[in-house]
């Protein structure tokens, strides 16, 4: 662990968020990162840990701590990728259903990110480490659709920063269990981690983050209802934990639905089907679409019989 020198602020620094500043003094530190480091303790005030949107004051003490570049064999892998765009700062990808997106306990190989090492060399950015190379955001393994990968740091800072500030549209397809009676709504609902089941998220009005979804009715069926959902927020799980929040879980989905599935579904029916963003380059705005999968047109033509 390396451990940087004290930095004590002066009265001329008063009001400015910890991030922000730290960005502006640590060369090679980007605000990315340097917001990883508060979030994991690894920067503290005062000898105490703080929010990543902590205001200096004067005469604080700030403390660094930055770990040892982690040491994983994360190997490039020859695993066809459905290209939807690409450009000199990023690629449009089209993930399938069961593919995980970058290595993690139990899932070290046949990722996302193994693919994009063997596809891109060495052109992605380095932002999340070596494990998450390119990666700015993640879909589930079981959920399908575009995601945007970054090619080199400067896109990726910016392509956060919209993320962060809401700014990126996504849109997604889904089937849930039962027939929703609303054409639409707004769920409004924080999400944090589960209070007892730790691998689980929830709503939790404790220690949640807020999260915003949008649902749209597209056809109803005898027993579920094909929906569109647009995230305002991203939350882990977001879309699966609030459809379940509100009585209509994800088909095929056996974390937050039923352990019991009738119609033969393994994981749950999800699909990222717009993104659309502003490039983080060319400054100008790009929206990309993934078409229903066979999986999921197999399912809706069966509901429809």
């Amino acid at each position: 662990m390396k451990r940087l020198e004290r930095m004590i602020i002066d009265e001329g620094t008063e009001g400015i968020r910890i991030d922000a500043w730290l960005s502006e003094r640590l060369e090679g530190f980007s605000r990315t990162y340097i917001q990883k480091l508060l979030e994991d303790g690894l920067i503290k005030v005062n000898d105490k840990r703080v929010k990543v949107n902590y205001r200096l004051r004067a005469d604080d003490s700030i403390e660094i701590s930055v770990p040892e570049p982690e040491r994983l064999d994360v190997r490039p892998e020859k695993i066809r990728l459905d290209v939807v765009y690409e450009d000199g700062d990023i690629i449009i990808i089209n993930k399938e259903k069961g593919m995980v997106v970058h290595p993690a306990a139990g899932n070290h190989t046949g990722t996302l990110v193994n693919a994009l090492m063997d596809y891109c060399g060495d052109s992605l950015s380095d932002i999340n480490g070596i494990i998450r190379p390119g990666i700015v955001h993640r879909i589930d393994k079981d959920t399908s659709g575009v995601l945007v990968v970054a090619k080199n740091n400067n896109a990726h800072e910016r392509l956060s920063e919209r993320l962060k500030d809401h700014d990126i549209k996504r849109v997604y397809a889904a089937v849930v269990e039962g027939v929703i009676k609303e054409d639409s709504g707004k769920i409004d609902a924080p999400i944090g981690r589960h209070p007892v089941e730790r691998k689980k998220m929830s709503v939790n009005t404790k220690n949640g983050r807020r999260a915003v979804t949008y649902f749209k009715v597209l056809e109803r069926f005898r027993d579920t209802t094909y929906v569109e959902l647009t995230l305002e927020t991203g939350r882990t799980h977001q879309i699966r934990v609030h459809m379940s929040y509100i009585g209509y879980p994800l088909v095929g989905d056996m974390v937050y639905g039923k352990k019991k599935q009738k119609y033969g579904i393994c994981g749950q029916m999800l699909h990222a089907r717009v993104l659309g963003f502003i490039h983080p380059i060319k400054n100008e705005y790009m929206e990309f679409e993934a078409r229903l999968p066979g999986y999921f047109e197999e399912l809706l033509q069966s509901l429809r019989v």
